[in-house]
């Protein structure tokens, strides 16, 4: 279910900043949590973030870190494990979610 973006805005200012977990594998699991994001680190390489649409609809979502891919983003984790990405992530099927992740926060455009 697609939430309105003024509910996503005022559900995402009462509930905790997203989290990252960091896992040792070359792919993100299949099972993801319900709010956290998953990177997927091997031999200290960053290799892929995964995580929920935050619109509410479920959709898995797998962003490649690597530079050789395209597209690809990069990952910053702050000193209490709060990420941001870079750039943007704009679904242009399904729910069409565009936002930003930063510290946590998803910032909706």
């Amino acid at each position: 279910m697609k939430w309105p973006t003024w509910f996503l805005k005022f559900r995402e200012n009462l509930l905790p900043a997203r989290r990252l977990i960091v896992i040792e594998a070359d792919t993100p699991p299949q099972k993801l949590p319900w709010r956290n994001l998953v990177l997927a680190r091997e031999d200290n390489e960053d290799w892929a973030v995964a995580f929920r649409c935050p619109c509410g609809c479920g959709k898995r979502l797998e962003l490649m870190l690597i530079e050789e891919v395209t597209p690809n983003w990069s990952i910053s984790i702050d000193s209490e494990d709060r990420p941001t990405l870079h750039p943007s992530v704009w679904l242009k099927r399904g729910c069409k979610s565009h936002f930003w992740l930063r510290e946590g926060k998803v910032i909706w455009v």
